[in-house]
């Protein structure tokens, strides 16, 4: 009898072991039922979700654009940094020696000479000036070194200081550096990173706010389901975890609503963008969001979301327990 009684009891209460299934296997099934109620409301959900989608949208599509723009401004750092133009009386001998020289200074990762000739082709394909240009008994252009420093070499006060070097260089004639408009504009890619973060927060605690609310407005439509649960004992965990699953659910529909609202932007500009870098002989591929800025996304919409539906189901729980 008493091994009966045993036995029923291991039969009753579960292992130590089975713990960790069982724990799982409730999350999973408040997980998937909560996602089937928010399925079966869909017009509600899906206005919800947009709304969160939309809010998330727009730092990320400044993301997006930000980043762009930062690989564009790459691509421009390649142009030279400094043009030397030397001596009207500097042959092409002479040229040469002084090119050789430079690259062996180390402070330049490339050191290319345009000589006369290839100047004025340059300046006759900038189209508009033939006429002048037929004019002309001799070709007026001077030879011109283009320099591009070392990326250690590219700070604001060494480039100066590269200009002053190369400006007391006795072939030189003046030297005009190509980086100062460069400067100037990652320092506003900067701000505008900044921009993003702060809008992104901003936007965030708007996605806690719709997230919050709308939990609160499905306690109240659940109050007679909340208090019979509260009258038979059951635990505050066990009356929150649905909530918090929905408000995850929101959370990552409202971020890949976002995700996709950028890639369709960045996939209708696509063409208008490379058809402008055409223009101007380049060639500039949109990229989008990437698997990173996507699970950034997703976490920082799921976490605000949780947030929201914690505070409003427990604000609703402590004003139960008051009562």
């Amino acid at each position: 009898m008493i091994k009966k009684q045993h036995a029923r009891a291991r039969q009753q209460h579960p292992r130590l072991l089975d713990l960790p299934g069982l724990w799982l296997n409730r999350h999973l099934q408040n997980a998937v039922a909560t996602l089937g109620r928010l399925m079966r409301t869909p017009l509600p959900t899906g206005m919800t979700v947009a709304v969160i989608g939309i809010s998330l949208a727009l730092p990320a599509a400044l993301f997006v654009a930000t980043e762009n723009l930062r690989t564009m401004a790459g691509g421009w750092e390649q142009a030279a940094a400094a043009s030397l133009f030397l001596r009207q009386d500097i042959d092409d001998e002479e040229a040469n020696r002084l090119a050789e020289r430079l690259r062996a200074n180390g402070a330049f990762a490339q050191v290319h000479l345009i000589d006369r000739d290839q100047a004025l082709d340059e300046f006759r394909e900038l189209g508009g000036f033939e006429d002048a240009l037929s004019q002309l008994q001799h070709n007026p252009l001077p030879i011109v070194l283009a320099l591009y420093p070392h990326p250690s070499e590219s700070s604001p006060a060494r480039l100066e200081a590269l200009q002053t070097e190369l400006i007391a260089l006795p072939e030189a004639d003046f030297v005009r550096m190509d980086t100062l408009w460069l400067q100037r504009f990652q320092a506003i890619l900067d701000l505008a990173q900044r921009a993003v973060i702060l809008l992104g927060g901003l936007l965030g605690l708007g996605v806690l706010l719709i997230v919050g609310n709308t939990i609160r407005l499905e306690i109240l439509n659940r109050r007679s389901e909340i208090e019979i649960m509260e009258l038979v004992g059951a635990t505050a965990a066990f009356i929150r975890r649905p909530f918090l699953y929905t408000g995850a659910w929101y959370g990552f529909l409202g971020g890949m609503m976002a995700w996709f609202l950028v890639t369709i932007a960045v996939i209708l500009l696509q063409q208008p963008v490379s058809r402008l870098a055409t223009l101007y002989r380049s060639e500039f591929p949109l990229s989008g969001l990437g698997p990173l800025a996507l699970l950034t996304i997703l976490a920082g919409s799921i976490t605000f979301s949780l947030i929201g539906s914690w505070i409003a189901v427990n604000r609703h729980l402590r004003g139960a327990d008051a009562l």
